[in-house]
C-alpha cells in the first residue's frame, strides 16, 4: 500500500494494520492495510480485501450506534478509508466482557478471583456468562504491553476523572448491549469487545473501530449451551484461527522463532474467511471493491475537501 502526502498533513503514523494521517491537527484519515498481525508481530504477506473487511464492520457499527454516544466517523470515501474528528485519546482500553473468556479465564483460573477491583462469582467454568457485563479496563505500560486497571486507579492517576469515568462506563455498557442486540439477530454472541475514546473539548467521543473480529470475540449461538454442557470448545468468530496456525507451526513471536512460510492457498484462506466474517456479522453479501491507489488518494482529497 502506497504512502500519500495530503495537503495540509500535520502527522503520520504507521501501526501494524492501519496507516494514520492527521490533517490540519483536525481531521484524521485511517486507512486500513491488508497487513495482518498476530504475536504482535506483522505477518509477511497482506491478505486481500482484509482492510475493506475491518474498514466497513467498523463503519457499519459506528453508524448503529450513533444515538448512544458521538463518534469520530465523519465519512467513509474509499472501501478501506474512513475519515473521522481527531480526538484527545483517554490512555485507557475499556475491556467489557460478557463471558469469562480468554484473559479473564486464565486470570480466574490461575487462582485469582478479583480482575480489576471486580470479584469474580466462584463456581464459574470458561465461558461462562457473566452475571452481568464486567467492565476491565487497561492501559498501555511504557514497555508497551497491556495493563489491568482498577477504576479506582484510573481516577487516581488522572488518566480520567470521575465524572468522565462514570460518562465511560456508561457508554461502554450501552455500546456492548447494543453489539450483543446486533450479533443475536446473526446467531452470535458478542463474548468481549474493546472500546477506546477521546475528547474534544469537553465532549467525550467514541474512537477507533468497533465490534470488528480483530478487537472482538465472538460465539456462534447455536449449540452455546450443550458445549458449555459438555465441556467442548465454544465455536468462535474471529481470528484466532491464524494464531492457532501459527502455534502448530512452532511461531508464537518469540525470540528466535520464524514466521511459517504462506503459501498463496493459505492467504486465499485466511482472505476467504474474513469475507465469511464480514457476511456473519453484518448479514450482507460481501462486494468486493479494490481501487487504483490514485483513485484512493483522489477520493480523500475530495472528502478532506468538504471539511473545511
Amino acid at each position: 500500500m502506497a504512502s500519500f502526502n495530503f495537503p495540509g498533513q500535520t502527522a503520520f503514523y504507521s501501526g501494524k494494520v492501519r496507516d494514520v494521517y492527521t490533517i490540519n491537527d483536525r481531521w484524521l484519515v485511517m486507512i486500513a492495510s491488508d497487513r495482518i498481525s498476530a504475536f504482535d508481530v506483522i505477518l509477511p504477506r497482506p491478505i486481500p480485501f482484509k482492510g475493506q473487511v475491518l474498514n466497513q464492520i467498523a463503519a457499519y457499527m459506528l453508524n448503529a450506534t450513533k444515538d448512544i454516544c458521538p463518534n469520530w466517523l465523519v465519512d467513509v470515501p474509499a472501501p478501506n478509508v474512513s475519515i473521522g474528528k481527531k480526538c484527545v485519546p483517554f490512555k485507557i482500553e475499556m475491556v467489557v466482557r460478557g463471558n469469562l473468556t480468554g484473559h479473564a479465564w486464565r486470570t480466574y483460573s490461575s487462582g485469582k478471583k478479583n480482575l480489576c477491583g471486580i470479584n469474580i462469582p466462584d463456581g464459574m467454568k470458561e465461558n461462562d456468562f457473566f452475571p452481568s457485563p464486567i467492565i476491565t479496563p487497561s492501559t498501555k505500560a511504557e514497555q508497551g504491553h497491556d495493563e489491568d486497571i482498577s477504576k479506582e486507579e484510573i481516577i487516581a492517576r488522572g488518566l480520567a476523572t470521575e465524572n468522565d469515568w462514570n460518562i465511560l462506563e456508561k457508554y461502554t455498557l450501552k455500546l456492548f448491549e447494543r453489539g450483543k442486540e446486533i450479533a443475536a439477530k446473526r446467531g452470535l454472541i458478542l463474548v468481549d469487545t474493546k472500546y477506546e475514546f477521546g475528547k474534544i473539548g469537553d465532549e467525550i467521543y467514541l474512537m477507533d473501530e468497533i465490534h470488528t473480529p480483530d478487537s472482538s470475540r465472538y460465539f456462534y449461538a447455536e449449540g452455546f449451551e450443550e458445549r458449555q454442557k459438555t465441556g467442548e470448545r465454544q465455536k468462535q468468530l474471529s481470528k484466532e484461527f491464524v494464531r492457532e496456525w501459527l502455534i502448530a507451526n512452532n511461531f508464537m513471536g518469540k525470540a528466535g522463532q520464524t514466521v511459517p512460510e504462506m503459501n498463496d492457498d493459505w492467504i486465499n484462506t485466511i482472505s476467504k474467511r474474513y469475507i465469511e466474517l464480514y457476511e456473519k456479522v453484518i448479514g450482507e453479501k460481501f462486494v468486493p471493491l479494490s481501487l487504483s491507489d490514485d483513485e484512493t488518494y483522489q477520493r480523500i482529497i475530495k472528502s478532506v475537501e468538504k471539511l473545511k
